[in-house]
C-alpha cells in the first residue's frame, strides 16, 4: 500500500511553521513544531502495510527548492520507504526551466506542487492571486512539465475550481493531481454544491486524478463519518482508477494517530470492491506517480 502524501521536515527549514505572519489553517502548530524524521514516520506506520510514500513539498523558503529535494533524495537512499518525491518550483515567473532542470537530476522526482489555493478567508489564503490557474505564464510553465514526464499537484478551493480545470485543459500531456479532493472547507448544502459542480469540471479532464488527503484540515479533528463522505462522493466523481489516500501526516498528528487515520480511510472504502479499494489504496498512485 502507498501513502500519496506525507511530509517529513526540519523544524530551522520551515519559517512557515514559525513565523507569526502565517495563519494557522490547522489551528495551534506547537505539538510539531520540532523534527519530524522519516524514522518517526516509518514508526507512524507500523501496522498499517503501508510500504511506500510519496514526499510532498514541505514549503522550505523558496531559494531552498532544490535543498529540500536533495535531502529528500538523501534521506530515501539512506532509510528506504520514500518512492517518490514532488518538489517545489514557482510557475510565476518568466520562465520555470531553469528551475526544474536543477530538480531532473534526483532519481525520485515525480512532480511539483506549488499551491494556488485562495480564499476569502485570510486564515485559509495561502496564493496572493486568486487566479493564478488562469495566468497565461503559470499555463505556460505548467505545459513544461509534460518535457520531464512529471505530474502537478493542484490545491485550490471550490471557487477555483472553474479556473482550474481550465489549466488542466489548457496542458493536456500533464496529469494534474488534485490535493485534498478540492479541500472542501464549506460543508454546508450550498457549499457541498459548489465543490461537487467544481468537483464535476475536474473530473471532466481526463488528465485530472484526485488525492483523498486533508479531510481535518477545517474541522481539526480524525471524523470517520465525514471521511466515509469525502470519499464516496469523490469516488462517484472521479472513480476509483482516479482517486488515491494520502495521509497529509505529520499535520493529522494533531488530532489523530496514522492508524487511527487509516483504518477510518479504509471503513470508508470497505463498500467498495475489492479493485477498486486496491485502485485507491495503492494502484492509482503507482500509475500516476510511477512508482
Amino acid at each position: 500500500m502507498i501513502d500519496a502524501h506525507h511530509h517529513i521536515w526540519l523544524q530551522k527549514d520551515l519559517p512557515w511553521l514559525l513565523g507569526p505572519e502565517q495563519p494557522r489553517i490547522f489551528g495551534p502548530y506547537r505539538a510539531i513544531m520540532r523534527d519530524y524524521s522519516l524514522h518517526e514516520y516509518r514508526a507512524d506506520l507500523a501496522g498499517t502495510e503501508i510500504t511506500k510514500s510519496v514526499y510532498v513539498q514541505a514549503n522550505w523558503a523558496p531559494n531552498w527548492f532544490e535543498d529540500e529535494v536533495a535531502w529528500v533524495q538523501e534521506q530515501a537512499d539512506s532509510y528506504g520507504t520514500i518512492a517518490g518525491i514532488v518538489g517545489y518550483a514557482d510557475f510565476t515567473g518568466r520562465d520555470v526551466t531553469g528551475q526544474l532542470d536543477r530538480l531532473k537530476k534526483y532519481p525520485l522526482m515525480r512532480g511539483i506542487r506549488q499551491q494556488f489555493h485562495w480564499h476569502e478567508n485570510p486564515l485559509y489564503r495561502f496564493a496572493q492571486d486568486p487566479d493564478l490557474c488562469r495566468d497565461a505564464q503559470v499555463r505556460k510553465n505548467v505545459t513544461r512539465l509534460a518535457d520531464y514526464g512529471w505530474s502537478f499537484d493542484l490545491q485550490v478551493f471550490s471557487s477555483q475550481m472553474e479556473g482550474a480545470a481550465e489549466l488542466a485543459r489548457s496542458c493536456p500531456d500533464v496529469t494534474f493531481i488534485l490535493q485534498h479532493a478540492g479541500m472542501k472547507e464549506d460543508t454546508s448544502a450550498a457549499g457541498h454544491k459548489i465543490w461537487k459542480d467544481g468537483m464535476k469540471r475536474l473530473a471532466d479532464c481526463p488528465n485530472v486524478v484526485s488525492k483523498l488527503s486533508a479531510f481535518g484540515t477545517f474541522i481539526h479533528k480524525n471524523d470517520p463519518e465525514f471521511i466515509a463522505q469525502m470519499v464516496t462522493d469523490t469516488e462517484k466523481i472521479f472513480g476509483a482508477d482516479r482517486c488515491m489516500f494520502g495521509s497529509n501526516y505529520p499535520i493529522e498528528k494533531l488530532w489523530t494517530s496514522y492508524t487511527e487515520l487509516f483504518h477510518a480511510f479504509q471503513d470508508a472504502a470497505s463498500t467498495l470492491s475489492k479493485k477498486k479499494q486496491s485502485a485507491i489504496f495503492n494502484d492509482t498512485a503507482a500509475r500516476v506517480y510511477r512508482l
